[in-house]
């Protein structure tokens, strides 16, 4: 079994009177990305910040690399990346300065299993700021101030990457470096990541596996693929033939498709669809809020 970095038991948040997280469940294992999904409100910030040690929970409990985050060293920091949802200050520095200054912070933490942080020359390019490198980040735009964010949560090669919103005011072509970022950190460092976002069509593209937090609750887990199979079992297929056009629900596509294709040589235009993770999304929360239980996964099981 692959390490587990993240381990979530009965995990409870309380303000005042109000019970935001009512007993959250789950864990995220070593060189996973994980997308925490869930309506406005849900709890998504608190988890998170839970996790990085930044707010005390009220109950439950919770080990990040090996330790409890509400008492975790420094050197656990140094192994943690954040990248949070809210841009904060250093308007006066420049990027280069800002990521070197960072760099020398890590390296006083280096140890022989610890690889180097980053050259800041290396870091600039990964988030294209190698032409804004040396101006002050007040003058930046609010794009080129997120991908700032971005660097300065990985300088440090973290083992765990912690992102909150990251892409939002990337224009299309900076969120797709982003998610080739994503891919490469993964890939390349084993750094596992946990992200929480709006965005369902990039929690598609680079999450192996997604969470939904609802009514303080994780009412869903695994991959897009196998939410969507389990909240609509059957694919609708769509093709033509000689200009006629065919649709045909099943439970089975490929075997279908075959069949398909054995005994119609003439088939164009073939597609298959499955229910998209936003119509995944819309009918889980819709169902856990409608009160039809805090599983509604199982629920769609059984119904199906």
């Amino acid at each position: 079994m692959t390490e587990e970095v993240i381990r979530v038991r009965g995990l409870r948040m309380r303000y005042g009177d109000v019970d935001v997280l009512t007993g959250v469940d789950f864990g995220v294992r070593r060189g996973e990305v994980v997308a925490l999904l869930g309506p406005n409100g849900a709890g998504k910030t608190t988890t998170i910040e839970i996790l990085e040690g930044f707010r005390k929970r009220s109950d439950g409990e919770v080990t990040v690399l090996g330790a409890d985050p509400e008492n975790a060293d420094e050197d656990w920091r140094a192994r943690v990346g954040v990248v949070l949802q809210a841009w904060r200050g250093h308007a006066r520095w420049t990027p280069r300065a800002l990521l070197s200054h960072l760099g020398t912070y890590y390296a006083f933490y280096l140890t022989p299993d610890r690889p180097r942080p980053y050259d800041v020359d290396e870091l600039l390019a990964m988030v294209r700021l190698q032409d804004q490198a040396d101006q002050k980040i007040r003058t930046l735009s609010g794009g080129q101030r997120r991908r700032l964010d971005v660097a300065v949560g990985i300088v440090g090669r973290p083992e765990l990457l912690f992102l909150d919103e990251p892409t939002a005011g990337f224009d299309p072509e900076a969120r797709r470096e982003f998610h080739e970022l994503i891919h490469r950190l993964t890939d390349m460092e084993d750094t596992t990541v946990l992200l929480t976002t709006h965005d369902l069509d990039e929690a598609d593209k680079v999450a192996d596996r997604i969470l939904i937090l609802a009514t303080g609750r994780i009412v869903a887990d695994g991959s897009a693929d196998e939410l969507a199979r389990k909240v609509d079992r059957d694919a609708q297929v769509k093709w033509t033939i000689d200009g006629q056009h065919f649709v045909h629900s099943t439970s089975d596509a490929t075997a279908f498709v075959r069949e398909l294709l054995s005994s119609n040589p003439n088939v164009e235009d073939l597609e298959i669809r499955r229910a998209t993770l936003e119509d995944t999304y819309i009918a889980l929360v819709r169902s856990v809020e409608s009160g039809h239980g805090v599983a509604p996964i199982d629920a769609f099981a059984e119904a199906g």
